[in-house]
């Protein structure tokens, strides 16, 4: 078998040769020019060799700006600062530094290089952004560090669960239940009285009698009905006599609203004397008004619920106490400011001789319902907050806006005045996530810059738990961080959700 070899073919230009044409040739193509680049020749990296050549690394021209130290953190409130000392109750991330965040409103006072000088704490927050998962996570977290906590006032049964977590069953007061609170209590004031020696017994009367001063005038002042020097020394002088202090007595007798009321509306011929009437009918036409303001008191909606002796047996040595006050939402936000109110004066009165190392938490929710109630209200929980030191208690205030203490009058009255100092009083404010228009308020009452207000109302809003702290002249990003235990406990959707807490 023989193999054929294959011989290439022609092409098309020899094919055209052959009948005499010439295929056209295709032109060259332009050579392209190179473009030349910023470098010419390698160059070394320092530069090219030699005498006064080469470079080297010199910064960038930066603005010279020459201040204070006290003044850097106004202009760059959220520049990275030393931080604070790793004590108290760790909440979560410091996103400036990096670190952990600490939270220690006591040890804060006591360290002369931060400027806090009260361990009082103002919360601020939208409803959902996290402001009372943070408060309950702080008051869990400190337990470990010998607090306790002392719920006055849960409008909304928010502290139940973790009441019930620590083993502890939360007073309830309403109409029809047998828990009972008289504002009027000694509490451990009136303790072994028949004991004391005449300079103690006169410092322990001018603190008890200031206090219900400050609580009478204050549900007075709630009815819209002024509370002078007569009706004051009406008042002291009906206390007095129902104690039994004017006498003499050895042991005080403990008196309550209706009974202060009741001493009010029938004088005796000695009250009248001391407070320097002439007779008992112009006793009575002088204190018509305080008398008919005490009487709604007694008669009113919160009839039976603060006008009797406390019948609470509260353990002091658990770790929370909570009295909830939800059964009296019905009856609107007047009724439970004057709820909150007796109970403010009843819990101070359970802390004015507290011992050494009894440290506690005292929450404070729904504050602004007591402020609206006027300049008279105002005063009682202002004098709650200046006493925080002598106390070693942590107030906690929880309020959504600061618009809402504002309301407590008109705009240049004493109560808004007392309402701006009140967040003054409070050297600690935790600024969760607000919109732009609750953003400018802020900025305008606590002097907060334009770059703090965009992290109140820009990063603070994007997530739960977020929240500048503000503590003393010192501004942290902060982020809540809740472990899963915490989160149950501090669930507070249920009705939105239908999932159990």
């Amino acid at each position: 078998m023989t193999r054929r070899l294959s011989r290439p073919g022609r092409g098309v230009d020899v094919l055209l040769a052959d009948f005499g044409h010439r295929l056209p040739a295709s032109p060259p193509a332009p050579a392209a020019s190179r473009e030349r680049g910023p470098f010419t020749q390698l160059v070394p990296r320092r530069g090219p060799r030699g005498r006064g050549r080469g470079r080297a690394v010199t910064p960038a021209p930066l603005p010279v700006w020459r201040m204070t130290s006290e003044q850097t953190p106004v202009v760059w409130p959220l520049i990275a600062t030393s931080g604070l000392p790793p004590t108290g109750a760790q909440m979560g991330i410091d996103l400036l530094s990096g670190g952990a965040f600490y939270c220690d409103p006591v040890g804060w006072v006591t360290d002369d290089d931060i400027s806090v000088t009260n361990p009082n704490v103002v919360v601020f927050g939208k409803p959902g952004r996290g402001k009372s998962a943070t408060v309950k996570a702080f008051a869990l977290r400190m337990l470990g560090y010998g607090y306790r906590t002392l719920v006055l006032g849960d409008t909304k049964d928010e502290y139940e669960p973790l009441c019930r977590a620590l083993g502890v069953e939360p007073f309830v007061i309403g109409h029809g239940l047998p828990a009972r609170v008289n504002p009027l209590a000694f509490g451990p004031l009136g303790h072994g009285w028949e004991r004391l020696d005449a300079a103690e017994v006169r410092r322990r009367e001018a603190i008890m009698f200031a206090r219900w001063i400050v609580l009478l005038r204050g549900l007075v002042g709630s009815q819209a009905v002024p509370f002078g020097p007569v009706e004051e020394t009406a008042v002291s002088e009906a206390l007095r006599l129902l104690t039994g202090y004017a006498g003499g007595a050895t042991r005080l007798t403990e008196p309550t609203v209706p009974q202060v009321w009741r001493a009010l509306d029938e004088p005796t011929d000695e009250l009248v004397a001391g407070c320097r009437y002439a007779d008992r009918r112009h006793f009575l036409d002088a204190t018509r008004t305080l008398r008919d303001a005490l009487g709604s008191l007694v008669k009113g909606s919160l009839a039976g619920l603060f006008d009797d002796h406390t019948t609470l047996d509260v353990d002091w040595r658990a770790p929370i106490q909570s009295l909830s006050l939800s059964r009296l939402e019905p009856l609107g936000d007047q009724a439970v400011g004057i709820a909150l109110t007796c109970l403010n004066s009843w819990g101070q009165a359970m802390r004015e001789i507290a011992a050494p190392g009894d440290l506690r938490i005292v929450v404070r929710d729904e504050t602004w319902r007591q402020m609206r109630l006027g300049a008279e209200a105002m005063k009682s929980l202002d004098a709650n907050l200046r006493l925080s030191r002598r106390d070693a208690d942590v107030q906690v205030l929880l309020a959504h806006k600061p618009s809402d203490m504002l309301t407590a009058g008109d705009a240049n009255s004493q109560a808004v005045a007392i309402a701006r100092d009140l967040l003054h009083l409070c050297d600690v404010k935790v600024l969760h996530g607000q919109d732009q228009a609750v953003g400018d308020e802020l900025g305008s009452l606590l002097g907060l810059s334009p770059i703090a207000q965009r992290v109140v109302t820009g990063w603070a809003v994007a997530g739960k738990g977020r929240a500048l702290w503000l503590v003393g002249d010192r501004a942290f990003k902060v982020q809540t961080v809740l472990t899963e235990p915490e989160l149950r406990l501090t669930f507070t959707n249920q009705a939105l959700t239908g999932r159990p807490a």
